[in-house]
């Protein structure tokens, strides 16, 4: 059985940007990875803005996720959108967007705990509806 981590746009966007400071440690990360990344489609939004100012930057990041075999979850469905905004409420003060909410509500349904971020302060305190804490996989560790 193959394990599943989930994956933020930060890790996306250095992956694919060689001149971010965070691109070597990513790399080196994701492609030993042997197992499945999930994301939402919120995070591929997300990852698309920041990509789209650079030549074949939306073209790469289509690849990225195509040949990655990333399974990508639409979470928009009305009580999606509600519990959503009820997480970023919740966590305000540290602060949550869209896309980690929705991140949030994917590890839940798929009972992930794993997750590919360089939101170290946020998916230290996100919790999901079970309370698990996220193990924040770029940190080290398998």
């Amino acid at each position: 059985m193959s394990r599943d981590w989930l994956i933020d746009t930060g890790p996306i966007v250095a992956y694919l940007d060689a001149a971010d400071s965070e691109h070597g440690r990513v790399v080196e990360r994701l492609d030993s990875f042997h197992g499945r990344l999930v994301t939402t489609g919120a995070v591929v939004t997300e990852a698309m803005y920041f990509v789209s100012s650079t030549p074949l930057g939306p073209r790469r990041l289509a690849e990225f996720v195509i040949d990655g075999g990333i399974q990508v979850f639409d979470l928009a469905q009305p009580a999606e959108l509600g519990a959503a905004a009820a997480l970023m409420e919740r966590y305000s003060d540290t602060p949550m967007d869209y896309a980690d909410a929705t991140l949030v509500l994917l590890a839940d349904a798929l009972r992930i705990r794993e997750i590919a971020t360089l939101d170290r302060h946020g998916f230290s305190s996100y919790r999901a509806a079970s309370r698990n804490a996220f193990r924040l996989v770029l940190d080290g560790g398998s």
